[in-house]
This record gives structure tokens, sequence and C-alpha cells, in this order.
């Protein structure tokens, strides 16, 4: 079949209040050919991604909230970025240098995503957008700010690449104090369509022949285990649903293979069986948490879908979790003058079954 070669500009069409002062929540699209993509910046959210499948029909690929109100007292965290730090810290706490922090626990006696009102739960700046080209959101965090020490700049870049690859680009510096940085993407795919039922037959190949093991609070243990002849072993391609049962759902973090074929990693193949769609993830990150929406339960969503257990699938290219408390992982640690940057590269593509 011949290849039809897009028309390298896409449109930025902005439904805003305005963008002027940080404080007004707007949503906007991007927009590339077939493929549309809509944000909002409560939070730096991905509120939907419409793709085509393998017969050219449309369909949203990722769960949401019919309303950005419904993000206020959520902790499904659709669609959102997370931070400052992502995932759990275990005791909700940690030191630095010989200075001991203390954070308000979100998650039992932990810490998730941030915090009680992390960066999912605040409202960014759009920074800039040129069209055809990207849009930025941008957070000033300041000292304190859920328990983490010293003010932080950061900014979060959604452009198109070519003509089906979506980069995301999470940069942030320290400007006076030592701090712990790990943002995470937290969006739930549904490649069969947001409203379609469960991801148990999406097929899925990740590129990390070890995990992190967790205790019965989800902290990492500090070990990293090889999952060959587990039911976390996903080296090659085999349905989400194969063996779920026996791994209590998928809730952990990967250790991302390291090729060292440059600068970004291949994380990820994820393949919808009813819609042929394709999703490939390249990340620079050291892990991914590979989440099965587990806790999700009659979830309303929009366009009146009821989103149930597993009804999406999570990839979270990150740090390793509780790495504050970890000595033998990847430091998060971000000094003063330093710089951290998350680069997320998807490229979606469909296919008839062989």
């Amino acid at each position: 079949m011949a290849k039809v070669l897009l028309p390298l500009i896409f449109l930025l069409v902005v439904a805003a209040i305005g963008f002027s002062n940080g404080n007004d929540v707007g949503i906007y699209e991007l927009r590339r050919g077939n493929v549309s993509i809509k944000l909002t910046n409560y939070g730096a959210t991905i509120l939907s991604v419409i793709l085509p499948d393998k017969n050219g029909k449309l369909d949203d690929v990722v769960l949401s909230f019919p309303s950005i109100d419904d993000f206020r007292n959520d902790t499904t965290y659709f669609g959102n970025i997370v931070g400052r730090v992502a995932n759990r810290i275990g005791g909700a706490k940690f030191g630095i240098n010989g200075v001991f922090y203390k954070l308000i626990p979100n998650d039992g006696r932990n810490l998730l995503h941030g915090g009680k009102k992390g960066f999912g739960d605040v409202i960014w700046k759009v920074e800039s957008y040129v069209k055809g080209n990207h849009i930025i959101f941008t957070y000033d965090s300041f000292d304190g700010e859920q328990g983490f020490p010293g003010d932080l700049q950061v900014s979060v870049t959604y452009m198109f690449l070519e003509t089906n690859k979506l980069g995301v680009k999470m940069q942030a510096e320290s400007l006076n104090k030592p701090t712990p940085v790990n943002l995470a993407q937290h969006s739930y795919w549904n490649l069969d369509g947001h409203s379609s039922g469960n991801i148990l037959s999406h097929k899925i190949k990740l590129f990390a022949s070890s995990i992190t093991p967790v205790d019965s609070e989800l902290i990492p243990t500090g070990k990293i285990t090889p999952v060959a002849r587990t039911p976390f072993d996903f080296t090659t391609p085999r349905e989400i649903g194969s063996q779920i049962k026996s791994a209590g759902g998928y809730d952990i973090n990967y250790v991302v293979d390291d090729t060292g074929s440059g600068h970004l990693k291949k994380v990820a193949e994820v393949t919808g069986k009813k819609s042929g769609r394709k999703m490939e993830l390249w990340s620079n990150q050291p892990g991914v948490q590979f989440y099965t929406g587990n806790q999700l339960k009659e979830v309303k969503g929009k366009d009146g879908a009821v989103y149930k257990q597993y009804a999406g699938l999570c990839l979270e290219t990150q740090g390793f979790p509780d790495s504050v408390n970890h000595p033998n992982f990847p430091s998060q640690i971000v000094n003063p003058g330093e710089s951290y940057e998350h680069v997320m590269v998807y490229r979606f593509t469909a296919h008839h079954s062989d």
C-alpha cells in the first residue's frame, strides 16, 4: 500500500479562557493529519489521543474524565504529569547531605506522586506555543511545597515529531537547594479505544529484564531481580492477561535494558488486538512503571464510559521508586544549577494481524 505523507504542519487549536497569568485553566488541541491530542494546563495533562485503527477508524485511546473539575479530588492521575517525585517515597521521608525531610503521607504512611497536591493538581502556565511545532507548560515549584526542599523551575513540552510520533520533554532546574526530582507522564492507554473494555488482550513487549521488587506497601526492597521464568517476564511479546492473576495485577518498576544505543532506549511495544493499533515507546530514563489499572473500579469517564479494573495500562518512564532511600538505585538528586531532563517518544502505527 502506498504510504501517504501527511503535510509536515499541524494545527494547534486553543480553546482556552486565556493563558496570560497562569491562573486560567484551558483545553488545547494539537492536530496533525488524522492524529489529534487534547491537553490541559491543569496538571499538564493529556486528555485525549485520537488515532486511526487498522481500517482508518478513529478512536480516543486514553482514559480521562468528563470535565476538568473531576480531576480535583482524583486519585487515578489520568494523564497527569506527576511530581515533584513520581511514584512512592517510603515512610514519606528522606535525607540529603545530612538534612532530614519529613513529607505529609498520602498513601498510607508513604508519599505517592508528589503528595496530596502534587504537580498533577496544580495549574501550569502555558509558556509558549509555536504553530507547527509544540506547546510548553511551565510551573514554578516553591521551597517547601509538599515538604520538598528548594525552588524548582519545571517545564513540559509536548511536540509532534514527523507524522506519527509524540515527543514529551520534562525539564527541571533546582535554584537553591538539592532536591529529588522524578517526573512521570501518567496516561492510561487502551489502544482499542478508551471505552472498549479491558486491556487484557493487548500484547506487550517490555525491553526490561529485571524489576525492583516491592513489599506489601509497594515500596521497593532495594533489590533488583531478573524477570526470567516469572509472570513479570514480557521480554517476548505476550498478552497482558496471560499471567495477570499469578502476578496479582501489574504495578511494578521495570529496569529498562541498557542497549548502549545512544540517548534514548526502547522501552515497550504494545498492540491492541481488535484495532491493530501499535504504540512504541522510547525514553532516557532507567525505569518504567508498568501498571494495569488494578485499582480502577466503576470510574465515571468521558463520553459516558465507565472504567473498570484493567480498563487501561500505564507505562510511566521514571527513575526508580524510593530512590532517595536506596543508595544503590540511580540518584534523583538535582543540585542547584543542575538540570533534570526526561524525554519520551511515542510512535503510533496500525497494522492488520498476520
